[in-house]
């Protein structure tokens, strides 16, 4: 039975039927980890610690687990570090996104078993921090997030190299033989040098960003980088803020909230951030019951300028954004546009916080809003009979020549088709097609990978082709860049439209109008649809956790959670 009412080792007793004897037996055991019966009547802060030997991100966790457990005793509570399943995203097959769930229901559940009164939550890799997110939200303990910082920036020659929009630049130019198999392997030592999440506005750095904007991270820590001091001191003013929230608690439930959501739409778009952060910030907030509308997320983006140069989307890096004003900088800029009277885990309002003295800005760097770097969102949702439930296209990153066009569909209807055909020499494609790969959604084999950036066939990339456009129901990497429709839904594997594309169809694209048209009468389609069957392996013939994700993974717009991790927002 838990008594929220006791404190650390007294908190969430397990259950022998004698609560005396529970506890008796709890600090014996506690006793033996060589605590004093002083220690053992202080406020337990749990931190949870993502550490892995296989993410490479968090290499630098030990030595920033030593400065929360420094804040913890500083604000008086007694800090108990704990493993959770770790999410490093290039090590995980088939994709870290089939995973993230399970590490948020590992964070929720270990939350509420294990007596603690608040946790920090060390995380950084692309889905670790949304797992961690959704599994505090859950949970509805005091929480900060604690985020690993992005890596430092390495150099090639005369060249500035940061993982991983240059891993894609390079291998793209490999691919096109402008790059030797000398030089690319040069490269691949030199791409990512230091602990840290990737250097750019990538997934990771855009979730830290959100992080701070819900308010579950502290001001001023989402872009310090993973090797700077000020890193350590931001884990040490973490523990310190959770050891404060045991007696003046402030809980995810008060600080994700339909403003704070809204507040971090405005602030993926104005990144220019990456499109997997509009599935997880869905996730998130769908565990309290909150609904994200992309109808309204392009309302958002219509008035919300790009002010953000970083790659993929300008041409700076993570450690630039740090020292050109951070997300301080890109909220006083929101200013107009954000509600103002959302809370933070530091206790202070945003309207405080845009109160303090603003400090130096880069304007190479942070745009004002006066001159943004481009006056609309870096996402748009397009709609239409290609994708009645939306799909996502991060055009900021893509080429605006081709945001008007219509083209033929050369069809891959697998991530095998795909790899087997795409270099083809007799390949039937041109620059003006439309490449479309089917079977790539949450539910397919495949689980959602970041496939969604298709290789430009070697017999178009060879003759300079850069950009076309891609359609498909995966994901892409946010470090990732062209024009690319993504999280198309419902996906193909169940039944959606995607599914029934087939080679030679017109497909029409119009940016402007957000919409996605397959070219194809209603009476064909239904035929094709009569036709069709799935590839999907029945969920009754799978097991464990395959057969759970299976049985229960929600489309992209619905976040790809679980529906038992969902909160109706009817219960809220």
């Amino acid at each position: 039975m838990t008594d929220d009412n006791e404190q650390g080792f007294a908190r969430g007793l397990t259950n022998y039927g004698d609560r005396d004897f529970s506890v008796y037996l709890r600090r014996s055991f506690a006793a033996s980890m060589g605590y004093s019966q002083d220690v053992l009547k202080k406020p337990i802060v749990g931190i949870a610690n993502s550490f892995s030997g296989f993410n490479s991100c968090h290499r630098h966790f030990p030595e920033l687990l030593e400065a929360v457990k420094r804040g913890v005793l500083l604000g008086g509570g007694l800090p108990v570090e704990f493993p959770t399943i770790s999410l490093g995203e290039v090590y995980l097959n088939p994709t870290s996104l089939k995973f993230r769930n399970l590490m948020s229901m590992d964070t929720e559940e270990m939350i509420r078993a294990q007596p603690m009164d608040a946790v920090v939550l060390m995380g950084g890799c692309d889905k670790t921090v949304p797992a961690q997110l959704m599994g505090a939200a859950s949970a509805d303990l005091p929480a900060v997030q604690l985020v690993a910082g992005p890596m430092m920036t390495s150099r090639h020659g005369e060249e500035r190299l940061g993982a991983c929009t240059d891993c894609r630049r390079f291998w793209g130019k490999y691919r096109a033989g402008e790059v030797s198999g000398d030089e690319i392997n040069q490269i691949e030592g030199r791409l990512a040098t230091t602990a840290g999440t990737c250097a750019v506005m990538g997934t990771a750095s855009t979730m830290a960003c959100i992080a701070e904007t819900l308010g579950m991270s502290l001001p001023g820590t989402a872009a310090i980088p993973a090797v700077n001091a000020d890193r350590l001191r931001a884990g040490e003013a973490s523990g310190l803020a959770a050891a404060r929230m045991v007696s003046n608690p402030i809980r995810p439930r008060q600080l994700i909230t339909e403003k704070s959501v809204e507040n971090a739409l405005r602030v993926l778009l104005a990144l220019g951030g990456s499109t997997n952060a509009i599935i997880h910030l869905t996730a998130i907030a769908g565990r309290l019951g909150i609904r994200i509308s992309l109808d309204r997320m392009n309302e958002l983006s219509d008035t919300t300028p790009v002010l953000v140069n970083l790659k993929p989307v300008g041409s700076a890096y993570m450690e630039d954004f740090f020292y050109a004003g951070g997300m301080g900088a890109v909220l006083r800029e929101l200013k107009p546009l954000l509600h103002l009277d959302t809370l933070s885990v530091s206790g202070e309002t945003l309207g405080d916080r845009l109160e303090q003295d603003p400090g130096y800005v880069d304007r190479r760097i942070i745009s004002s809003a006066a001159e943004p770097l481009e006056p609309q969102g870096g996402l748009v949702a397009l709609f239409g009979n290609l994708a009645p439930r939306g799909a996502i296209l991060k055009r900021s990153a893509a080429d605006e020549r081709l945001f008007e066009k219509e083209g033929r569909a050369v069809v891959f209807n697998s991530l095998e088709d795909l790899a087997n055909r795409v270099d083809d020499p007799d390949l039937d494609i041109t620059e003006d097609d439309f490449m479309v790969l089917q079977n790539a959604g949450p539910k397919s084999a495949s689980g959602m990978p970041e496939a969604g950036y298709l290789p430009i066939p070697r017999k178009l990339s060879t003759k300079g082709v850069k950009d076309m456009v891609r359609i498909s129901d995966a994901r892409m990497s946010g470090t990732a860049f062209g024009t690319i429709v993504l999280h198309v839904a419902p996906e193909s594997s169940t039944g959606g439209v995607l599914g029934l594309v087939e080679n030679g169809d017109r497909i029409r694209l119009s940016v402007k109008s957000k919409r996605i048209e397959l070219l194809v009468d209603d009476a064909e389609l239904d035929r094709r649809r009569a036709q069709w069957t799935s590839d999907n392996e029945p969920p009754d013939t799978r097991r464990g956790y395959d057969r759970l994700y299976a049985e229960q993974v929600l489309q992209a717009d619905e976040g790809c959670d679980f529906a038992i991790l969902q909160l109706n927002p009817l219960e809220k």
